[in-house]
């Protein structure tokens, strides 16, 4: 199974620390956060890594390389300066992944056991979910099903399995992936887990300095 990181949002929350350096290679630890991700996949067996890049795309190239060094392979999914959002960003990279592929957000920093999610159930997607964020949280959960209304709800913790199947209607252009899922879980065509573990979601100047300084 092939992995696709989503690397190529600007990181306005994270201003002025992504002025001039996009989010996922602020560093966390020593090394760039997505550095991270690059090893935690490549220990779980991922080799093949899509990485889609928009905003200051040389800077990652020049800080990965071809990913050999981290133990697998990049392809850069080179979108525009104004990027495709992420069911764009993936759709975009569809030729580059396989039937069934793992998609996770560039920006976050994890202790999840991505290997285990080479044996997810197969429909239309399977998705990490988290603790709520907020209390309205994105999705419930009932018996490894995912639903729109539930009384637990929980945030999608930006990690997921997808078939490309979820991706046939689509035109090229810019669209959240949010508007593939909520119509497969509507059709109880996505499960999902709960997952407790060390989970950050680097999104505000805050949050990073908080993992920053735990990590230093």
């Amino acid at each position: 199974m092939k992995a696709m990181i989503l690397a190529a949002g600007r990181g306005n929350r994270l201003r002025p620390l992504t002025n001039n350096c996009p989010k996922p290679l602020l560093p966390v630890g020593g090394r760039p956060l997505i550095v991270h991700q690059l090893e935690a996949l490549a220990a779980s067996g991922f080799k093949e890594i899509v990485v889609n890049v928009a905003y200051k795309p040389e800077q990652f190239v020049a800080v990965l390389g071809d990913g050999s060094q981290f133990g697998v392979s990049i392809h850069y999914s080179v979108e525009q300066e104004n990027a495709l959002e992420t069911g764009g960003g993936i759709f975009n990279a569809l030729n580059h992944l396989g039937e069934y592929f793992l998609v996770i957000s560039g920006d976050l920093y994890t202790a999840f056991p991505y290997h285990t999610l080479r044996h997810a159930p197969h429909r239309l997607a399977h998705l990490v979910l988290v603790d709520p964020l907020t209390p309205r949280g994105d999705f419930g959960l009932e018996d490894g099903v995912v639903c729109l209304n539930s009384g637990n709800r929980l945030t999608y913790g930006n990690i997921g399995v997808y078939h490309r199947d979820l991706f046939q209607n689509c035109i090229p252009g810019s669209f959240p992936l949010v508007s593939l899922l909520r119509p497969a879980i509507a059709n109880q065509q996505v499960t999902g887990e709960y997952f407790q573990g060390e989970w950050f979601n680097v999104g505000t100047v805050e949050t990073y300095e908080a993992l920053a300084v735990s990590r230093a």
